[in-house]
């Protein structure tokens, strides 16, 4: 197989499974030393030293190289690939069959690790039909959050990612932060100009339940808001640590969100599994849309829906009131609504 293509898939897996963004990054770099050499100078370079001393290039990353160039999977891949043949999640099957597209993800403009580019790729291969941008808005200064110029300069991005591809859409949009009084973190034109809106707490997160009910509500409120992302704010898992959820109001939250038809997330992120169980089972009783999203953070974690899809599946959530099974057509028209 093509050297560049495994180290990319090397890559996609690891970020599906969490791996560390250093063990990550080595293979995407690698894949980004040798994408412009043709296959014959690639093949040489490896084959008199010159490879091995490349920037970028480490000794991982040369012997999958090695081994792609000698015409067969390398070792490495064949190992991820059978470990990535197991389903990430039991149960929800159907539902998962029936997701058309992903409300949320972060590209390196924000807190992501890659290029817009990669992110689109990804989707694509893994059976999209759109996929929604939203990086952070500017309050969110520790993941880079997007100034109202760096903001238009990606809806420009968008713009021409989006001309050359009939049967994907890239949807613009924004993770916004909800400020401490509920107002949404960025402009009002420029969130009119967005195709979606995902409104989100990031911090304060252990506020008093009622200032913290007064700030969600005016947020769902707000007629820009299309999607409340991770609604407790809790990790249970990772990295970061865990977290406890925030306190507030939840039927006053999800009775607000279906009047306004806010969709509620259903957080796809194995560390963040938001909402809880019996909170999916409230909002589905309140009458609620949802909107099952990875918060993709990197390519390999746009295939974190099962999760979502289990989840949603064992509330006994309708794939009908998932807006994302509708196709890019209903969709759009109810986020204009």
């Amino acid at each position: 197989m093509e050297a560049h293509d495994a180290l990319t898939e090397i890559a996609f897996w690891l970020e599906r499974e969490l791996a560390p963004v250093f063990k990550v990054r080595a293979f995407r770099t690698a894949a980004g030393a040798i994408a412009d050499l043709p296959a014959d100078e690639l093949a040489a370079q490896a084959g008199d030293g010159r490879l091995q001393n490349t920037k970028g290039i480490g000794g991982r990353t040369f012997e999958v190289i090695r081994e792609s160039l000698d015409g067969g999977v390398p070792e490495y891949l064949a190992a991820l690939r059978g470990k990535g043949a197991k389903p990430l999640a039991t149960g929800g099957e159907e539902l998962l069959e029936q997701l058309r597209g992903d409300l949320h993800s972060h590209s390196e403009w924000s807190d992501g690790t890659t290029p817009i580019g990669d992110m689109v790729a990804a989707a694509r291969r893994l059976g999209r039909d759109y996929l929604a941008l939203t990086d952070h808005s500017p309050h969110l200064k520790v993941a880079n959050g997007l100034t109202v110029e760096r903001l238009e300069q990606q809806l420009e991005a968008v713009e021409r990612i989006n001309a050359g591809s009939q049967v994907f859409r890239l949807l613009s949009g924004i993770e916004v932060d909800i400020l401490d009084e509920g107002e949404l973190d960025q402009t009002p034109d420029l969130l009119e100009r967005l195709d979606v809106v995902v409104a989100s707490v990031h911090s304060k997160l252990k506020m008093d339940a009622p200032l913290m009910t007064a700030r969600m509500l005016a947020a769902v409120r707000n007629p820009h808001t299309n999607v409340l992302g991770h609604v407790t704010g809790r990790l249970v898992e990772g990295s970061r640590g865990t977290r406890g959820e925030s306190q507030f109001d939840s039927a006053a939250v999800f009775a607000a969100c279906a009047e306004n038809g806010v969709a509620v997330e259903i957080n796809s992120r194995p560390e963040r599994r938001d909402p809880p169980s019996r909170l999916i089972r409230e909002a589905l009783d309140a009458g609620c849309l949802f909107s099952i999203d990875t918060d993709a953070h990197a390519p390999g974690q746009l295939d974190f829906l099962p999760y979502g899809a289990a989840r949603a599946a064992s509330a006994g959530v309708p794939a009908d009131r998932i807006v994302t099974t509708w196709p890019l057509e209903r969709l759009t028209e109810w986020l204009r609504g």
